[in-house]
């Protein structure tokens, strides 16, 4: 219980400050989620960093890609690729704030890309994703371009 409070309490740190962004994207150093490319998460099953070489601007934000295959099959279809909640903490927006995300704090449920604050919060988001999810849906329209 101690480290549930813990890894709560330092989510809501964080993203009082380090992610308070108008953005719907989740930027780092103008980069949409960290500069990790978004397709490989679904063709390869992990985290692949891209590259500036094989980059696209979409929803104001740049997205990099590891290779220009991945680059092609996003500008086909951003929505089919593209994080929920602009790459955000699931969680967090489930609680009604935007979070950081870090590139290996991530699942894919029903073909859907989601990021998590770090790996304790994911395994947190893990045990009700149903429901948390839902929340999140809920919440995200109201929060996506608030800091």
């Amino acid at each position: 219980m101690k480290k549930i409070l813990f890894v709560l309490s330092t989510v809501l740190i964080i993203s009082a400050g380090v992610s308070a962004q108008k953005s719907s994207v989740y930027v780092t150093n103008g980069m949409a989620i960290n500069g990790y490319d978004a397709v490989a998460y679904f063709k390869e099953s992990k985290a692949v960093k891209g590259s500036s070489e094989f980059s696209y601007t979409w929803n104001s934000a740049a997205w990099y890609f590891s290779n220009k295959e991945n680059q092609e099959s996003f500008k086909a279809a951003p929505e089919k690729f593209a994080p929920q909640f602009g790459g955000y903490c699931a969680y967090g927006t489930s609680e009604g704030h935007k979070a950081a995300t870090e590139p290996d704090a991530w699942a894919i449920v029903n073909n859907k890309l989601y990021f998590n604050y770090n790996k304790d919060v994911k395994a947190l988001w893990l045990k009700d994703t149903t429901k948390l999810i839902e929340k999140a849906n809920k919440n995200w329209p109201e929060i996506k371009d608030k800091e």
